[in-house]
């Protein structure tokens, strides 16, 4: 067979190692053939595409990124976008398609299945909130790149008796907020699922310091909201998918701060910095299992399947479930971090 992959959506941190393992066990044990869509779906609307091979895709396993490179391209945004889809993959001699990515791709890949595209997707987040797998590979190098800069601003932090707002990623599921908020020692965690009442964030800094803590780190996911009628959260530009550009609530509960108990404040934005950078170990580990096991499923005769880790085994699980409602944060995450608040 002759397959083609494509990465979609937000980079992060194994999607080379995805890349790695398919063509690996693909041409190595099965004996297929690989190319891949440069740029996510524009790529494959388009037909822009690339030989994958051994050789070409050899030392890929600690590199961040994709070397398909990768956009917001959305096909259903046009009349005929599918359509053209499956037009590049009769025209190329494309059998099947492995898509990587999050929400948005894999809801594309399940749309394309039903025209009758032999489909297979991999899971591909770093907010971890794709439902039917437990992890998402991305999503705790993500977490260890937030800790380790909530590691650092701890030192400031004190030597300057401030409050350090960190905003992370996250745009409805706080997993990385919850995640490196505990694991950085985080004294205060706002997520998208709880919306916060500033009042009561302002009064639990106000008892650390009453305690003899005279500074204290609050870590924010970009899609933190404040309780309806509290605070105004400004509104920002939308991509092919829909999605507000979030960024900003961070400032905002910076200010809040000052204004209401006088005590100095900044504010540090990870943004970005969290997709990039090498993978982990446990990254580069479940990229490799989830990117076997979708060769796998294609050598199968499986579609419209989605491979999953479910607890110590990768397994596979219908694209519907992948994709049919967001996973939030376990709120007994939360329950633990308020202890240490």
């Amino acid at each position: 067979m002759r397959i083609a992959l494509l990465t979609g959506g937000g980079d992060c941190p194994g999607l080379n190692a995805v890349i790695r393992a398919v063509v690996r066990k693909g041409e190595g044990v099965h004996g297929h053939r690989f190319v891949g869509f440069r740029h996510g779906w524009r790529g494959a609307m388009q037909g822009e595409l690339i030989d994958l091979t051994f050789d070409n895709t050899r030392g890929l396993l600690q590199r961040g990124g994709t070397i398909l490179g990768t956009s917001r391209t959305n096909p259903l945004k046009s009349d005929d976008g599918l359509e053209q889809v499956r037009r590049t993959m009769e025209r190329e001699n494309v059998d099947a398609l492995i898509a990587i990515g999050g929400e948005d791709t894999l809801g594309v890949a399940h749309q394309l299945a039903g025209l009758g595209v032999k489909v297979v997707g991999v899971p591909k987040t770093i907010d971890n909130d794709l439902s039917a797998t437990d992890f998402t590979f991305g999503f705790m190098t993500a977490v260890q790149t937030a800790t380790d800069a909530i590691d650092r601003l701890h030192t400031t932090a004190e030597s300057h008796d401030r409050v350090i707002v960190c905003e992370v990623m996250g745009r409805h599921a706080g997993w990385i907020a919850a995640y490196s908020g505990l694991a950085g020692g985080a004294d205060v965690i706002l997520v998208p699922e709880v919306p916060f009442d500033i009042d009561e964030v302002c009064e639990r800094l106000r008892n650390r310091h009453r305690r003899g803590s005279a500074f204290s780190i609050v870590v924010v996911a970009e899609g933190a909201v404040p309780k309806e009628g509290t605070l105004t959260l400004q509104t920002g530009e939308t991509d092919e998918f829909g999605h507000v550009r979030l960024g900003g609530v961070s400032s905002l509960v910076q200010r809040e701060i000052e204004a209401r108990t006088g005590f100095e404040a900044r504010v540090t934005v990870l943004g970005h910095v969290l997709r990039g950078g090498t993978p982990s170990a446990y990254d580069r580990v479940l990229a490799t299992r989830f990117g076997i096991e979708a060769v796998d499923a294609v050598h199968d005769g499986d579609t419209d399947v989605m491979v999953a880790q479910e607890g110590s085994r990768i397994v596979r699980v219908p694209l519907a479930e992948g994709v049919g409602q967001l996973k939030t944060v376990d709120p007994g995450l939360l329950d633990i971090a308020a202890v240490f608040g």
